[in-house]
Formats: C-alpha cells, sequence, structure tokens
C-alpha cells in the first residue's frame, strides 16, 4: 500500500499533470463564460434587432438580455481561478520542498562490492606506475 501511495504520489505531483488539471478546471469555467456571453446576451441582442423573425424566436423567449447571468459567469471564473492559483502555490512548495529534500539528501555508502572494486583499481593504478 505504501508503494502504491508513493507512486501516485510521484505521479500527481509531475508538473504536467498538476498544469493538465488545473486547463481542465480553467477550460470549462471559461465555457461557462462563453455559453453565457452567447446565450444571455448576443442571441438577445439579435432578438431585439429583428423580433419579427422566426428564427430566434425558438432561440429566447421574450429576448431579454441577461446581463445579470453573463456577470455571474464572470465571476464565477475569477472565483475559480483565484482557488486553482492558491492550489498551484500549494503544490509548487511541495515540489519545492521535495527537490531540497533530495537534493539535501546524503549520498548513500558505497556498497561493498564498489569499495572492493575501487580496491582492484587503485592496486592496478600502483602496478601500472612502477
Amino acid at each position: 500500500m505504501k508503494r502504491w501511495l508513493r507512486e501516485f504520489r510521484a505521479f500527481a505531483l509531475k508538473g504536467n499533470v498538476i498544469d493538465m488539471a488545473v486547463g481542465v478546471v480553467v477550460g470549462s469555467s471559461f465555457t461557462a463564460i462563453v455559453n453565457s456571453l452567447v446565450g444571455d446576451v448576443i442571441t438577445p441582442l439579435f432578438m431585439l434587432l429583428s423580433p419579427d423573425s422566426s428564427t430566434f424566436e425558438s432561440l429566447t423567449i421574450g429576448g431579454t438580455i441577461m446581463i445579470g447571468k453573463f456577470i455571474n459567469a464572470v465571476l464565477s471564473f475569477l472565483m475559480i481561478s483565484v482557488c486553482m492559483f492558491i492550489l498551484m502555490q500549494g503544490a509548487n512548495r511541495l515540489l519545492r520542498r521535495a527537490e531540497k529534500e533530495k537534493a539535501e539528501a546524503p549520498a548513500p555508502a558505497p556498497s561493498k562490492e564498489e569499495l572492493l572494486l575501487t580496491e582492484i583499481r587503485d592496486l592496478l593504478k600502483e602496478n601500472r606506475e612502477r
């Protein structure tokens, strides 16, 4: 279980995974702005310009411009963006801390094989010099 959690943590804290998640969240909230702009502002403006047209009657009822819905979508986008920024600040701190811990970790002691190979190498150098 610990191994699985370590692997998941390594996967989740990769930079490109976090960036992609932020992009999906911000993109979906921006989609709400575009939908509100088109559905609540632009389409009713067309209704007001041509109230006799049967094409636009099926799109909206009454042709009222709903600026409040559009402003609500913009404010929601801003709140989501701020929350994602705060979450990214925390994730960046975690990543920096993990990198710092890796940099400060002492190098592992050489194994018995490495020590033996080093001794052999040194002895061979001494024999060549003679």
